[in-house]
């Protein structure tokens, strides 16, 4: 019998109710009462990873250290637990039936007709078991992606159903997050869609050990009874997920619901009170700060929150870090021109050139960076944002004027970002670009090297464009400086501008890092730069 526990995170009635944080804070509560845990998301789309979805389509591409480009969630689950996530934290549909497949071809069913049952359900099950066998988790909670019903879903649903058989009922359970909607011109909270929900699941042969549900008011006594009645729980199984003012607050209100107790008493595990003082210590500071900054943040897919999601958590953690409250006032790269940059972030204490590709919202991008630098506010330039930065100088301080990168402007006859030469031979979109975690050796005496306080740092990418070495000793020549280099091939990973207040850009993405445990130090920087600038 195994001796990993599994917990199965499923949804109902609708989708965004926010199964991720509800995994990721039971995992809080669990690791806080010394339970080695892990989370994964099993994806139903057909796609092989995100990699190479539209940020508007589906939020951030999440890259892990060992280069998986992942769903959002993986983020929310590093930021609550401060434990690095892998390739094996996330599974799509996609990844499942290529491996079914390439299988079938290496003639591995002996002459089987491959089918739904048991081949693909085998391999979910293959999968959702591997981070369970290396022995280094106690419980793993898998987040099942979708909602109930789905017809993508039903293979989850089924593998399931399956490992709940094979493993035992004190070592596989299932959550149910469902809604609670409220009628206002009834006044009142309707259980029936609930319902329906734990029908559905249960027609697939999967009945819910606990419903945690989403409601906008408290749930009265009565309404727990009838949902425990009806959907075969016991009353304390019904788990109230009211609104909360912030993510941070889910651990401590499913703490109070007793999430943990009912969960570890169902897993046959002892239940003792969790730790979570470096939490509330960090939602005291995130709750009472003590001032505020403003800070824009330019990009080109501004209007859906969650195409820079570990961005703006990575303000969070930092402004809790600095006692302040970090207001981020988001701008359309593409409304920013030379004429009206200043009108635009004159009242600015800090801006951030956001990650993205492609030639959309790039001039602006530019005209945002210029107008910083020449005016002395705080900038922190991410990935694109390093490039923009790096374009930006070399054409209005070195006079280049056609100044580009390859990516935008193929003919550009001062290519000072260009593709990789890893790069040029590549022809498939997905999973192919510079991913994962690459050492960056820092320069002494630079602002990076003060921010990290070390000179090896190890920080995550995603790009298949690069700083043009061709140019370097131009640019340092004029005072732009490459403070961070991969000492394996040179690349830059860091540019500033020391004459600046603070002017840091880095070619690497790190926000992915930045937990509630360990807030980023570039992100914390940042911030105390935009408070000393406002001062």
């Amino acid at each position: 019998m195994t001796t990993t526990k599994y917990i199965f995170v499923t949804g109902g009635v609708t989708s965004s109710l926010g199964k991720g944080i509800i995994a990721a804070s039971l995992a809080k509560l669990l690791q806080a009462q010394g339970y080695r845990t892990t989370i994964q998301k099993l994806d139903p789309y057909i796609n092989i990873d995100p990699g190479t979805l539209n940020p508007y389509e589906h939020g951030e591409c999440y890259v892990t250290d060992d280069g998986a480009e992942t769903d959002l969630d993986l983020g929310h689950y590093e930021r609550f637990l401060n434990v690095p996530t892998s390739q094996s934290n996330n599974v799509t549909t996609g990844r499942i039936y290529q491996s079914v497949i390439d299988k079938e071809r290496r003639g591995e069913f002996l002459g089987k007709t491959v089918q739904v049952i048991p081949h693909i359900t085998d391999e979910i099950k293959h999968r959702v078991q591997i981070l369970g066998q290396t022995g280094d988790y106690d419980i793993v909670i898998t987040e099942i992606g979708g909602t109930v019903g789905d017809i993508e879903s039903l293979p989850y649903i089924e593998a399931v159903r399956q490992l709940k058989w094979d493993l035992g009922e004190s070592n596989a359970i299932v959550i149910h997050l469902t809604l609670i909607p409220y009628l206002s011109a009834a006044g009142e909270l309707k259980t029936k869609p609930t319902q329906h929900s734990v029908k559905t699941l249960m027609e697939s042969g999967v009945m819910a050990d606990v419903l945690v549900c989403r409601t906008e008011h408290e749930l009265p006594d009565e309404i727990r009874h009838k949902l425990a009645k009806f959907c075969n729980v016991r009353p304390e199984a019904v788990i109230q997920s009211i609104d909360a003012s912030t993510i941070y607050d889910v651990p401590n209100l499913m703490l109070e619901q007793g999430l943990d107790k009912v969960v570890l008493k169902k897993l046959m595990l002892k239940s003792i009170a969790p730790d979570l003082t470096q939490w509330n210590q960090f939602l005291t500071r995130h709750k009472n700060p003590k001032g505020e900054v403003i800070i824009g943040l330019i990009g080109k897919y501004v209007e859906l929150q969650d195409s820079y999601k570990s961005i703006l958590e990575a303000f969070i953690h930092a402004g809790a870090e600095n006692e302040v409250k970090v207001q981020i006032e988001s701008i359309h790269s593409e409304y920013i021109t030379e004429k009206n940059a200043g009108k635009k972030l004159k009242h600015l204490h800090g801006v951030l050139v956001a990650p993205g590709f492609g030639e959309r919202g790039i001039e602006g991008k530019i005209a945002a960076v210029r107008y910083v630098r020449e005016h002395n506010i705080p900038f922190l330039g991410i990935c694109l944002g390093m490039q923009m930065a790096v374009i930006e100088y070399a054409r209005n301080v070195l006079g280049l004027q056609d100044a580009n990168s390859t990516e935008m402007d193929e003919t550009t006859t001062n290519p000072v970002i260009d593709l990789m030469e890893s790069q040029k031979d590549v022809i498939n979109k997905g999973g192919t670009m510079r991913l994962g975690s690459w050492d960056c050796q820092l320069i002494e005496g630079s602002t990076a090297k003060n921010i990290y306080g070390t000179s090896i740092v190890k920080e995550r990418h995603r790009h298949r464009y690069e700083f043009n070495n061709g140019f370097k000793q131009q640019l340092e020549a004029s005072g732009m400086k490459a403070t961070g280099l991969n000492p394996e091939t040179g690349l830059v990973e860091i540019i500033e501008i020391p004459s600046h207040n603070w002017f840091v850009a880095v070619q690497y993405h790190p926000e992915y890092k930045s937990t509630v445990a360990n807030p980023h130090p570039l992100f914390v920087a940042f911030v105390k730069a935009a408070l000393n600038y406002k001062n």
